[in-house]
C-alpha cells in the first residue's frame, strides 16, 4: 500500500485550484452539470472523506446538502481548497490504524489520502478536458493514486492518462476502456 497523506492531498489541491481559478467561463458544461457544479462535487467529497474518517464505520450518507446557488464561483473554490486543509488535517492526526466509511469498503487514512486525490485530479482533468485547456497533474502523486486505488492498472504509460483511463474516461493502447470501475479503497 501506498502511504499517502495530507501532504499529498494538499498538493492535488493546490494544484487544482491554481488551474480552476484560471477557468474562463464557470457556467462552461462538463460532463452531466458545469465547472462550478464540478468544483461543488470536489469539495463535498473531500468534506465527506473527512467526515467519514472520523466517524469511524458509521455510514452517513442520508446526511447530504444541497449547493448553495448564490455562493458564486470564487466561494465554491475557497470552499474545495477549505475542505481539503480541513481533509489534511484530519489525515495528519489520524491513526494508521483507523478506518472510516466508504461503500467501496472501509478505508485507512492513506486510502481516503488516496480517493481524495483521485477526485481532485480526475475532475480537475474532466474541467480541462471539457474546456480544451492544458493542465497536468504531477506524474509522482498520479502515479501515487494508481498504486493505491488501481494496483491492478498498467505501468509504463502516462499516469495522468492512465488515471483517466482506470476511471473510464480515456483510452490506452491496446487496452478497453473500462465499463465501469471501483477504487481499491479498503485497506489490505
Amino acid at each position: 500500500m501506498t502511504g499517502m497523506d495530507g501532504d499529498d492531498v494538499r498538493t492535488a489541491v493546490e494544484e487544482a485550484v491554481g488551474f480552476l481559478v484560471r477557468v474562463p467561463d464557470p457556467a462552461a458544461p462538463v460532463l452531466d452539470t458545469d465547472v462550478a457544479g464540478v468544483v461543488w462535487h470536489i469539495g463535498t467529497c473531500l468534506h465527506w472523506y473527512g467526515h467519514d474518517l472520523v466517524m469511524g464505520r458509521v455510514d452517513l450518507t442520508a446526511g447530504r446538502w444541497e449547493p448553495d446557488p448564490d455562493a458564486g464561483y470564487g466561494r465554491l473554490v475557497t470552499g474545495l481548497a477549505s475542505w481539503g486543509e480541513v481533509l489534511a488535517r484530519v489525515l495528519d492526526a489520524a491513526d494508521p490504524g483507523e478506518r472510516g466509511f466508504h461503500p467501496w469498503g472501509a478505508p485507512d487514512p492513506a486510502g481516503f489520502a488516496a480517493m481524495a486525490c483521485a477526485e481532485v485530479l480526475v475532475h480537475t482533468g474532466d474541467v480541462a478536458e471539457a474546456l480544451e485547456l492544458p493542465w497536468a497533474p504531477p506524474s509522482d502523486l498520479v502515479s501515487a493514486v494508481l498504486a493505491r486505488l488501481f494496483p491492478g492498472a498498467p505501468t509504463g504509460q502516462d499516469p495522468a492518462t492512465t488515471l483517466r483511463w482506470a476511471t473510464g474516461r480515456a483510452d490506452l493502447p491496446g487496452r478497453p476502456r473500462p465499463s465501469s470501475w471501483s477504487y481499491a479503497a479498503a485497506a489490505g
